[in-house]
């Protein structure tokens, strides 16, 4: 047998809570309400499927062959071209295709963070973008996200109390996992305090085009004036999550840094994926679709409400979010949502605790994160009815 220690980086990493939940949907009439994925029902698999065959027949060279690690130029020039119709961006930005939004995040993350370099971030917030931050070394700073998004008289305390922060992490827009949408006021607000200080905003941004309630806000990054604002996007929610094409937006020295990290990383995005989007958007009115599924994700949110309504106590509260994929519940008092997860998925429902989420891992909490765009509206009244069971007989 072989003695060996961990890396200090990645001793105190621990999986997902949200992957544990995968391992467990091959049981037999598992409910999963945990993932963060979009009905299945709204991916194009038919379009996709001609669109890869025909690159392949028409272009497989290129399709097959090595890639910059910037990303396919077509590609690029529709990103940016979406993302200027947005209001997002401007001639000072550089662009580039990762893997993913997740890779942009670990890239910003590799790009800036020494170790025991600070991380003002949301809590709760996403467990993906947490651990990229822990495995660079990074102190993480924890900001309450209250009904109208993060906490900016805290934050501008937390800042000038911690001069190591190096940025500032959000997703303002139906935020993970709390389903919650930072308002104008505050998005103004956080620019003029991460201004004040001095330091970045990594403006996570996948899922903002998914509203199915209520007005636009403009994004963080369409106000930013002096390019601190680094800009997190993604085709996940919107194509294809299994294609991994996400992007960086943002300072020009950044993310010229970013691609060489990304060629440390991985070289570049594969080809293939990012060919696939690029045809799709030049062929199909990606916009309609997005509303199309924007909406069934809307009416899936309202039918899980009206099961919560039916089958939950009224001491469970709940965030009520315009968009997105998510939902956050409260069972209030001591609960333990890691304990309560574990008793779900012996009833054969997945959800995710909402300890996973918290930027400090010994933080116990009552919260829970449920996901209403994967399961059919079948699934949803069956495990939001067990949750109801289990609830009222958690000792509430």
């Amino acid at each position: 047998m072989i003695n060996f220690e961990f890396a200090n980086r990645v001793s105190d990493l621990h999986g997902s809570a949200i992957r544990a939940a995968f391992k467990a949907l091959s049981r037999p009439g598992m409910i999963s309400l945990a993932g963060g994925m979009p009905d299945p029902k709204t991916y194009p698999n038919r379009e996709l499927s001609e669109i890869a065959a025909r690159i392949l027949a028409e272009k497989g060279v290129t399709a097959l062959q090595y890639g910059i690690t910037e990303g396919y130029a077509p590609l690029l020039e529709k990103t940016r071209a979406r993302l200027k119709n947005a209001g997002i961006g401007n001639d000072k930005d550089s662009l580039i295709i990762t893997s993913g939004g997740q890779q942009a995040i670990e890239l910003v993350t590799k790009s800036l963070i020494n170790e025991g370099d600070g991380v003002a971030c949301e809590n709760p917030s996403f467990i993906g973008a947490l651990n990229a931050f822990r495995s660079y070394g990074a102190r993480l700073y924890s900001v309450t996200v209250e009904e109208d998004g993060m906490d900016i008289e805290a934050l501008d305390k937390t800042l000038s109390q911690n001069k190591n922060i190096k940025f500032i992490y959000t997703i303002p827009t139906f935020q993970n996992p709390s389903g919650i949408t930072m308002s104008l006021d505050k998005r103004k607000r956080l620019l003029a305090v991460a201004k004040k200080h001095d330091v970045f905003i990594l403006e996570d941004s996948p899922y903002w085009e998914l509203r199915f309630a209520g007005e636009n806000v403009p994004s963080i990054k369409s106000m930013d004036e002096d390019n601190r604002v680094l800009y997190v996007g993604s085709y996940s929610k919107t194509v294809s999550p299994g294609l991994r094409v996400g992007f960086l937006l943002g300072n020009e020295d950044l993310v010229e840094k970013a691609v060489v990290c990304k060629q440390v990383s991985d070289v570049h995005t594969s080809v293939l994926p990012q060919m696939m989007i690029d045809e799709f958007l030049s062929k199909y009115d990606i916009d309609e679709r997005i509303k199309a599924s924007a909406a069934i994700n809307g009416k899936k949110c309202a039918f899980m409400h009206e099961c919560m309504d039916r089958y939950f106590p009224d001491s469970v509260s709940r965030t009520h979010p315009e968009g997105g994929l998510f939902l956050w519940c409260d069972l209030g008092g001591d609960a333990d949502s890691s304990a309560f997860a574990a008793a779900c998925l012996d009833k054969n429902v997945a959800i995710v605790p909402g300890a996973s989420a918290m930027p400090d891992p010994t933080q116990k909490t009552s919260a829970f994160r449920l996901n209403f765009s994967m399961a059919s509206e079948a699934e949803i009244e069956t495990g939001i009815k067990a949750l109801g069971e289990i609830i009222k007989g958690y000792g509430r």
